[in-house]
């Protein structure tokens, strides 16, 4: 991966608010929008979700996730060559009061200042989405399969905002 595609994933990683994010619920997909943040070390995002939500109940710990981050549509650009990232992987539910928890809250609300009132909630959790791979599309026929190592290699080496 050259330069400016580390620099593409990075901006979708790190400069994105909302993902799509396709889970299992009740044996059927479903498809939610969720703000999220991305763990330090990059092999992880962060999300926070009610319970009351439906895409909650495909986030039990060891569920398996897929994940669309990508840059806004525009009028004048192909919707075929938007710079996105889709990610697999499997959902850890953080719990309350753990050092990880803390951790993951103060990367979250550095993101999202406006999240600490629904920490307050609860029936709001915060997760771990673990990446284990993905696939990103940096432009018209530039793309590209990304490991969990790359990604981890990537965030030795930066600080997400």
């Amino acid at each position: 991966m050259n330069s400016r595609t580390q620099d593409v994933l990075k901006e979708l990683l790190t400069g994105q608010r909302v993902m799509a994010l396709g889970v299992l619920v009740d044996g059927a997909p479903y498809v939610g929008m969720l703000p999220f943040a991305l763990h330090p070390g990059y092999t992880a995002l962060l999300v926070q979700a009610s319970d009351l939500a439906r895409h909650s109940r495909g986030l039990a710990d060891g569920a398996r996730f897929s994940a669309l981050i990508q840059e806004p549509d525009q009028p004048g650009l192909n919707p075929a060559e938007l710079q996105r990232i889709t990610l697999e992987g499997t959902v850890r539910r953080l719990e309350r009061g753990s050092v990880e928890y803390a951790t993951a809250r103060d990367v979250y609300e550095k993101k999202f200042p406006e999240s600490k009132r629904l920490f307050q909630m609860g029936d709001f959790n915060l997760y771990r989405l673990e990446i284990e791979r993905g696939r990103l599309v940096a432009g018209f026929g530039d793309v590209h399969n990304v490991t969990r190592d790359e990604l981890a290699r990537i965030g030795e080496h930066e600080q997400p905002e």
